[in-house]
């Protein structure tokens, strides 16, 4: 089955756009004019991705990514036409994945869903388990324990952990770990890798501020211990 997505913007005419530009490239997709309507679509079905706009009528994309993400965990790409870095760096922070200025090309927007939609991530080997001291990834369930703890992460820190995990002790560059989670042409969004670590930080760290697992390496990028 194509996967299916929702539209969450409140000008009909980009509703409209959108969803004829998804219908074109395979995928079924449905709208919602505000961030109210769009909780209660995603509630009643299972979408596969959602592309939202930062400035909805009754909350911003911000107040409605901190309450989506306190029980789902799919992809959400931001499409909207404040391009600030400091308003990219806050939709991240709260649990976008990914940031699309307006105006945009349909090819990027139709190359960075399928980018987000691929969930599984690359593998040097067989193994379904990678384990780091406490810490147990399974690959196939998509999980991740500590201690024997359930830690709830999104794909894209699944990905970027999973990547960790699988080169741990090794010093990886920013634009390397950028070209492996989003692709080609994120070699120079630091920030997105910036906001992802952090976020990862606050989940897996006893204390974030003095990392046990991802250590930064000054001018290079980051190392997982494991």
């Amino acid at each position: 089955m194509n996967p299916r997505i929702l539209i969450i913007d409140d000008d009909p005419a980009i509703r409209r756009f959108l969803a004829m530009t998804l219908a074109f490239a395979g995928y079924m997709s449905d709208t919602a004019g505000s961030g109210k309507e769009g909780l209660a679509r995603e509630a009643d079905i299972p979408y596969d991705l959602i592309l939202l706009d930062m400035g909805l009528p009754d909350m911003n994309g911000v107040a409605f990514l901190r309450r989506f993400r306190e029980y789902r965990t799919i992809p959400v790409i931001i499409v909207s036409a404040i391009h600030h870095e400091a308003d990219k760096v806050a939709a991240l922070d709260a649990g976008a994945d990914d940031y699309i200025t307006k105006p945009f090309s349909t090819d990027e927007l139709i190359a960075r869903i399928r980018a987000n939609l691929r969930r599984v991530p690359p593998t040097e080997s067989t193994s379904s388990i990678i384990t780091a001291g406490e810490m147990t990834m399974d690959i196939p369930g998509r999980t991740l324990t500590i201690g024997g703890k359930f830690i709830k992460l999104t794909p894209k820190e699944f990905k970027l952990l999973h990547i960790f995990m699988q080169q741990q002790g090794k010093a990886l560059t920013h634009s390397w770990l950028l070209k492996e989670i989003w692709g080609i042409g994120y070699q120079h969004e630091t920030h997105y890798l910036r906001v992802f670590i952090n976020r990862l930080r606050q989940k897996i760290e006893i204390d974030s501020a003095r990392p046990k697992w991802i250590k930064t390496e000054s001018g290079i990028g980051y190392r997982f211990q494991g």
